[in-house]
């Protein structure tokens, strides 16, 4: 057995082990450079429906993070390797450029003067959604990454997927009745260089929510500069999604981002307005992480209007014995043992 053979079977270990999304990334990060050394990575999560950014984790040269919210809006702006075109979920840069770089718009704004020689890109999608992507860099005097590099990202990708979407999962658990939704939505104001230029007065506790900064520093609001970045992109048409994600917190609480401009003398601010997830917003995510069908999913959609059994079958248009079945299968899935108990998984309840 190869190292490459060896590293894919203790990934598939770090993956197994499960646990919070961090840890598992970390882990696997580990495991990665053992066989295939880096310089620097970024590996945000992602929602599966927008494949818009959330719970970063990075490790970058210093310099870079000053520029961090125009390096994320150049990564949205490029269209060289973006996540959301990458067809075999795994390229390289200086494969994808013929060695011309140049060609990348974020290379040769943010990452050329930083000695930054390759990218290894890898995409962690799945038929419910894309969960995160992961960027390695390699900084000069390395070489570039190789074509077995790229095959061994690729053959770990699958793994690493599934990993991914049980985190967010399991980032579904019941709040305590005490635990009371907090107030909102509250709102972040970004300059078209995605600086902060306003924000609502309890803007700042969610950031720290989002993204916990170390002691005595202020919080990054990186969940929300993806977000605007994403606006930046569909406006440009450099990606269609929606400027949109939803994020969990500790304790089952589930928050959503979105992106727009403002109208009135200053059209050119961009507002990030951050709430709690709704119902729909929730149901709609619990049946992608949990890996439910398309009919499952409609099934589950339906179950907080109380409908009985007959009445769903009726609102889907199939028979009260199918129904019944699906209901089995959402159980099975999620550990539910009645719709009470998935309503409440679901909801947070």
């Amino acid at each position: 057995m190869d190292r490459y053979a060896r590293a894919s079977d203790r990934v598939r270990t770090a993956c197994d082990a499960g646990g919070e999304s961090r840890a598992l990334r970390q882990r696997v990060l580990d495991e990665i450079d053992r066989v295939l050394p880096y310089d620097a990575y970024v590996w945000p999560l992602t929602d599966p429906e927008t494949s818009v950014g959330t719970a970063p984790l990075a490790d970058v040269p210093q310099q870079l993070l000053i520029e961090l919210p125009r390096l994320i809006r150049l990564k949205y702006l490029t269209d060289v390797n973006r996540w959301t075109t990458l067809d075999g979920g795994v390229a390289r840069l200086h494969a994808a450029t013929q060695g011309e770089l140049i060609r990348s718009r974020m290379w040769r704004e943010a990452l050329r003067q930083h000695g930054v020689i390759d990218v290894a890109s890898s995409v962690f999608r799945d038929r419910f959604g894309c969960w995160g992507f992961l960027d390695l860099w390699r900084l000069a005097p390395a070489e570039p990454f190789t074509s077995v590099d790229e095959a061994f990202l690729a053959g770990i990708a699958p793994q690493v997927t599934a990993a991914l979407r049980r985190t967010q999962a399991e980032a579904f658990v019941p709040r305590p009745a005490a635990d009371a939704p907090r107030p909102g939505p509250v709102v972040l104001l970004l300059s078209p260089d995605l600086e902060v230029i306003g924000e609502t007065p309890q803007t700042h506790e969610y950031l720290r929510l989002l993204v916990p900064p170390p002691d005595g520093r202020a919080p990054v609001p990186a969940s929300a500069y993806n977000v605007a970045a994403q606006l930046h992109a569909v406006e440009s048409d450099v990606d269609a999604n929606r400027p949109y994600a939803r994020v969990s917190l500790p304790g089952g609480q589930w928050l959503s981002l979105r992106a727009a401009r403002i109208s009135g003398p200053h059209p050119a601010t961009i507002a990030v307005t951050i709430e709690d997830a709704g119902p729909g917003e929730r149901i709609s995510l619990f049946a992608r992480a949990f890996a439910l069908s398309p009919r499952e999913s409609d099934l589950l959609a339906l179950l907080p209007s109380g409908a009985d059994t007959r009445a769903l079958a009726r609102q889907l248009s199939i028979a009260e014995h199918t129904v019944q079945d699906h209901l089995k299968s959402i159980f099975a899935k999620t550990g539910g043992r009645t719709r009470q108990a998935v309503l409440s998984h679901v909801l947070g309840a």
